[in-house]
């Protein structure tokens, strides 16, 4: 079992940066591949970043490629995500998600466990 809750969102201008950090509560987290998702209002969720349990592969969405990076720390049981260059189309709703290794990593219905997720709201 797995508790995930995120922080770290905010309002801020377009251009500017945000780091979301997601606390993970369980003893396995480190077995866990760990993945960002987003979603906006009347939109479905979508994925955006993700990374393999040691921090070795990280994967990213073509619209946050060169402006997000997904990170760990399995001692603090952490997943982060650095956004930069924001844009208004990066608003959204945040969550963080974790799933065991071997299931495609894009799709949120693979993932086993959710956070309650973080608001992103980029001003233009």
């Amino acid at each position: 079992q797995v508790q995930l809750v995120e922080s770290g969102g905010g309002l801020v201008q377009a251009g500017g940066s945000l780091r979301l950090s997601c606390a993970a509560s369980g003893r396995t987290f480190s077995s866990y591949f760990m993945g960002w998702f987003r979603q906006a209002p009347g939109k479905e969720r979508e994925f955006v970043a993700a990374i393999s349990w040691s921090g070795g592969r990280t994967y990213y969405a073509d619209s946050v490629k060169g402006r997000f990076t997904i990170s760990r720390d399995n001692a603090k049981n952490t997943v982060y995500l650095q956004m930069s260059s924001l844009k208004p189309e990066d608003s959204a709703v945040y969550y963080c998600a974790a799933k065991p290794a071997g299931r495609d990593y894009t799709r949120a219905y693979e993932y086993d466990y959710w956070g309650p997720g973080t608001q992103v709201t980029v001003s233009s």
